[in-house]
């Protein structure tokens, strides 16, 4: 005798397949009834809880919390811990490369090093010397101007 052509995998497509037909018959047939049905308009609301996400209740209004203007902001926030100093600071010269032009000048007391240009300092660098400084923000991070030797 022989077997079946139909193994286990293929009748299962068929199910699966013809399920989703019936299915699919019978999203139309509903659509098709409530078609001449007009909806109500608070079946077409949705609405926007606390957290941004959408429900189909109306939000509470006796929870709803006061927000001030002031408080509310707008673009990236503003950096913290690196506010531009107009007082002199203080330091030495850890590198300066005289060919290039820069160098570099490490504040005592923490790991901070400002860039210094050739055109910041009134004297000729040498790497060691105490100096004077103001520290200014650009966009490649801080650097010094008018530097005097201390």
């Amino acid at each position: 005798m022989a077997r079946s052509k139909e193994t286990f995998s293929k009748k299962e497509k068929e199910k699966q397949r013809l399920k989703k037909r019936r299915e699919k018959e019978a999203k139309m047939e509903e659509r098709k009834a409530n078609a001449g049905k007009p909806q109500d308009l608070e079946s077409m609301l949705a609405y926007v809880d606390e957290n941004g996400n959408l429900s189909d209740t109306p939000p509470d209004f006796k929870n709803r919390k006061e927000i001030s203007l002031e408080n509310i902001q707008l673009g990236a926030a503003p950096e913290r811990g690196r506010e531009e100093e107009d007082t002199p600071r203080t330091g030495t010269i850890s590198s300066f490369f005289q060919d290039k032009g820069f160098g570099f000048i490490k504040v005592p007391g923490s790991n901070e090093q400002v860039f210094v240009h050739i055109n910041a300092l009134s004297f000729p660098a040498q790497v060691g010397d105490a100096v004077t400084f103001e520290v200014e923000s650009t966009p490649k991070g801080l650097a010094a101007k008018n530097v005097r030797k201390a």
